[in-house]
């Protein structure tokens, strides 16, 4: 029986044509032109308005949104469409969804659906059944056919022979399913460098920023008509980044390190690729399964560091990256009361750590607070403790550092200038190869000779600028200070020189976390060091009034009693013999020791109130007894007579009541100068 009827053909034909990926539509002609064929079928049959509906191409046909397959249904649904012409059920649909939308359609207003097999009407009950059959298989067949194609790869990947792109500073043998080094010695020096430059900024995008600044271009893969090929581009963070978490760098093998998500989003399924695996969740891992750029040591380190530089993720277990700032353990502290991290304030003159507590979610006070300055100097003291023995290494990587910071720069731009030198070369010889008469030829080719001078040009000029600014070798002295600053740690950490970034890098090296607690007018703190080992340091905060300025105790009581002896002239000469020091570590001067007593309420010194308090110094006592000052002293030593001294050097001062309740009879006995009975004395 004829199912195609005048009413039919009288409404239009439509011809879908849909092949699931790029690749087949790029690869798999003889397909599309079976498909674009139906609409010559469509007008043998009968039918003059024929429409073709591309819409789809390379796109799948397992549920996700497709705007030809919309534009489909939308006119089959008008009832314009007398049929709809494909080569095979799954060219229409791959899942039950869309598949019976459209049999509903179809049924609803008669359209016909016609494929190379037959003709099928949805409103007969057994053209139904074979069509719903033939969708059922093809959404049944693309599972199998993902199912093998799967399970194909992950074999081969778990041999390490699966390698559907391969990163910068690779190539894929010819012929072989293994993959060795780019022979390529720029793309190799480059590479290192990103992990040389890592090693010593402990940043990703500390990285990235130095090669913008220094102008370095790094490797990246393109494909063209001549096929995978490198180029050269200045540094992107994704770029550098890649890189840095690429374990194929390392020597390692890995496959599934990423997988799809699928969601329903206004009734279509959307799949998004890219989605980070876990690296215990890896499908396929080898060790050790081709010549690396680093150790996998080294590639582990590299991510834990990059993981306590995920500050943005919201994690409160990372130190963070460093950052610019005086305080040096902004990132390594952590409150010992509600384990949150504690952060950093700065204001005018001083900075603070402080735990936000359940400030920003329910409104309260903050948890704990104390000044920076105490905290970090007494860390930096615990730790230049411990470190003190690797002073002296520490002393001769500084001098390799020196020498080959400039290095890494200046072999960069002769590799750049070498390549470049060689297209220069290459196209001087494309250009001598031509026939002179062929202007059209010969010009294009003299145009990129000269653009490829232009290049070779500047890339010397910046190598002599790079050359220009190498500094010289550290001459002997210069080696000399800095082994003297090795043994000497505390006076290289307190260098002018030394940059609190420097400081911070040094603290994080040898420190995981720092707990603090704050217990009665003391802040206590629990260092965890690296490798599992703790100390513990206890900081006094300052009281109030008290300021990094206030001068210890010891001094305040000195000045305090020497202003009742002696002026300020004199006070100020008697401390700076005894090496004293004002709060912000000055000599003392007349002017200081004036200032000093009037912010602390002393009176100043007047002359005669020691004699109104019974009071006699050293000469005054000696001249009250009828002896010499020495002779007061020996019995102040002895414990005779009762004296005090406010410090060294201070002038002694003896209670008159004392002295007067002095024995006067042991200072008149004198005993032998020798006890050579022959030995005279001179009389004159």
């Amino acid at each position: 029986m004829n199912k195609i009827t005048p009413e039919h053909l009288s409404r239009g034909a439509i011809v879908y044509i849909r092949q699931s990926t790029p690749g087949q539509v790029a690869n798999n002609l003889e397909s599309k032109r079976r498909q674009y064929g139906l609409a010559d079928r469509a007008r043998q049959v009968g039918w003059q308005e024929v429409t073709v509906i591309d819409d789809d191409q390379g796109h799948s046909g397992s549920g996700i949104a497709r705007v030809g397959f919309e534009k489909l249904l939308v006119a089959v649904g008008a009832g314009q469409v007398g049929a709809v012409l494909s080569i095979e059920a799954s060219r229409l649909a791959r899942n039950g969804r869309d598949w019976h939308t459209l049999l509903e359609f179809c049924g609803f207003v008669g359209t016909l659906i016609i494929d190379e097999d037959g003709i099928y009407d949805p409103r007969h009950p057994n053209d139904r059944l074979l069509l719903g059959l033939k969708g059922t298989m093809s959404e049944m067949e693309l599972s199998v056919l993902n199912q093998r194609a799967h399970e194909a790869r992950k074999l081969k990947a778990e041999r390490g022979e699966l390698f559907m792109t391969v990163a910068v500073g690779y190539r894929k043998v010819a012929n072989e399913d293994r993959i060795e080094k780019e022979p390529d010695r720029r793309v190799q020096k480059a590479i290192e460098l990103v992990f040389t430059k890592f090693d010593e900024l402990q940043s990703a995008r500390q990285v990235h920023r130095w090669l913008r600044q220094e102008n370095i271009s790094v490797p990246t893969i393109a494909y063209g008509p001549e096929g995978r090929h490198v180029v050269w581009k200045l540094a992107t963070y994704t770029r550098i980044h890649c890189m840095l978490t690429n374990p194929i760098y390392a020597g390692a093998y890995s496959w599934g390190r990423s997988t799809h998500h699928v969601r329903i989003e206004e009734g279509r399924k959307r799949i998004t690729h890219g989605h980070r695996v876990a690296r215990a969740e890896w499908p396929v891992f080898i060790a050790d399964h081709h010549e690396g750029y680093i150790s996998w040591e080294q590639y582990e380190r590299n991510q834990r560091v990059m993981a306590d530089n995920a500050n943005s993720k919201g994690l409160t277990a990372v130190r963070g990256p460093i950052r610019r700032g005086s305080t040096l353990l902004n990132g390594l502290l952590r409150c010992g009361h509600c384990g949150r991290k504690l952060s950093v304030g700065y204001s005018k003159r001083c900075s603070r750590y402080y735990c936000h507590g359940q400030t920003h979610l329910h409104g309260g006070k903050l948890c704990i607070s104390f000044g920076a300055l105490r905290v970090d100097e007494s860390v930096s003291t615990e730790v230049l403790r411990q470190i003190q023995p690797l002073g002296v290494e520490a002393a001769f990587s500084a001098i390799e550092a020196r020498e080959s910071t400039i290095d890494d720069v200046r072999r960069q731009v002769e590799l750049a200038l070498e390549q470049a030198r060689y297209e220069s070369n290459r196209a001087q010889r494309q250009y001598h190869a031509v026939d002179p008469e062929n202007r059209i030829v010969a010009a294009e080719l003299e145009h990129l000779w000269n653009e490829r001078l232009l290049v070779v040009r500047e890339l010397e000029n910046k190598l002599q600028q790079v050359d220009t600014q190498r500094l010289p070798p550290p001459s002997e002295q210069e080696r000399a200070q800095l082994l003297t600053l090795g043994s000497d740690l505390e006076r290289a950490w307190n260098h002018p020189a030394a940059t609190a970034e420097t400081r911070k890098r040094i603290l994080r090296t040898v420190i995981t976390e720092i707990v603090a607690r704050l217990e009665g007018n003391e802040v206590h703190l629990v260092l965890h060091w690296q490798g599992g080992d703790h100390s513990e340091l206890k900081v006094p905060k300052p009281r109030n009034g008290e300021h990094r300025w206030t001068l210890d105790a010891t001094t305040t009581d000195i000045i305090s009693e020497l202003a009742r002896l002696m002026p300020d002239m004199s006070i100020a000469a008697l401390l700076n013999r005894a090496g004293k020091r004002t709060g912000r570590d000055n000599t003392w001067t007349e002017s200081r020791v004036r200032a000093f007593r009037s912010d602390h309420g002393i009176a100043v010194y007047r002359e005669g109130e020691r004699a109104e308090r019974g009071e006699l110094n050293l000469l005054e006592a000696a001249a009250t007894l009828g002896t010499c000052h020495m002779t007061v002293l020996r019995l102040i030593r002895k414990g005779t007579l009762e004296a005090r001294q406010a410090c060294k050097g201070a002038p002694w001062v003896i209670k008159a009541s004392a002295l007067a309740a002095l024995d006067r009879s042991m200072i008149g006995r004198h005993r032998a100068l020798t006890s050579n009975p022959d030995q005279k004395s001179l009389e004159f």
